[in-house]
């Protein structure tokens, strides 16, 4: 199936008369615009890299600081471990003493303390570490850093707020080869322990990068030569029935409410997962990872 507008945007119009040469005419701004555009102030604009966070970051578990501990990007602190996690990571600490990065000695702790530090019921298999945030990037960096990738993929999502939905969305991103994943300043979960967890790596592989308007970002990312697609149970098609060879963004939606109207508007196109039987719906969470495997199987 060859790519075709989704025929209820109006702004898909705009932006064909964009490319043809001619400027589109100006509404008054939506109020998702305005609502977005209210967090401006916290971390600044959505284009261009910006400064990460001063506060530091608790990451714990075998995989999460494993995952760490090797990203040249992040600068750790402290480590502190039990013995048995102490052991766990050995293969990580050689890694990264073969990639030259300067690594603090671990500090003997027991369980407890560990227990003690972190929320309740953390599994930290005995390893925590004290680490800067990764340093942040905007729309403008990704869409430099992939402008000769002609099959990039990103996430894109449309308010999901539960920290372990977003990591488990990273997760997946990293093993189907997704290049970033795209949520919004507001109404998004902090980089937590709690969400690096869930993640199991996948933050130390796929940026996490956070824009003040998702409307605007799309548009921007269109710009670029991607293709949005929105996955949503009023979708005409399925998604394998899309052409999804290019660069494509798929735009999810917050369990419940879904995708935002005007976010809705600036897809390409808009589609579904064949799902049926008693169950008519997805996780979030779950349906990303249905989605990126999609298209990497449209892709081989």
């Amino acid at each position: 199936m060859t790519r075709s507008r989704h025929p209820a945007s109006s702004s898909a119009a705009n932006r064909q008369t964009e490319r043809a040469g001619a400027k589109p005419q100006q509404a008054n701004p939506p109020r998702q615009d305005q609502a977005e555009e209210a967090g401006r102030g916290r971390r600044g604009s959505a284009k261009g890299g910006r400064p990460s966070a001063a506060r530091g970051v608790l990451l714990y578990g075998l995989h999460p600081v494993a995952a760490a501990w090797t990203n040249p990007e992040r600068r750790i602190h402290r480590l502190l471990a039990t013995d048995s996690g102490r052991a766990a990571l050995e293969p990580a600490i050689a890694a990264a003493r073969t990639q030259g990065l300067q690594r603090p000695e671990a500090t003997p702790v027991d369980r407890t303390e560990l227990d003690r530090m972190l929320p309740a019921g953390a599994v930290h298999q005995g390893l925590v570490i004290d680490t800067s945030p990764l340093p942040e990037l905007g729309i403008e960096d990704l869409c430099n850093e992939l402008a000769a990738e002609p099959s990039a993929v990103i996430v894109a999502l449309d308010q999901v707020t539960d920290p372990h939905n977003v990591g488990a969305i990273l997760r997946s991103a990293a093993a189907f080869g997704a290049r970033a994943v795209v949520v919004t300043e507001r109404h998004a979960p902090e980089t937590t322990g709690v969400l690096a967890k869930s993640a199991s790596g996948g933050l130390e592989a796929v940026p996490l990068i956070r824009v003040t308007n998702l409307a605007r970002a799309l548009t921007e990312l269109q710009q670029n030569g991607f293709w949005s697609v929105g996955l949503a149970e009023s979708g005409a098609s399925t998604l394998a029935k899309l052409d999804l060879t290019g660069k494509t963004v798929l735009v999810m939606g917050a369990e419940g409410s879904g995708l935002r109207r005007l976010t809705m508007e600036r897809c390409d196109a808009i589609a579904r997962l064949p799902t049926g039987g008693p169950v008519g719906s997805l996780n979030v969470s779950n349906a990303a990872a249905v989605a990126l495997y999609e298209v990497a199987r449209l892709r081989e």
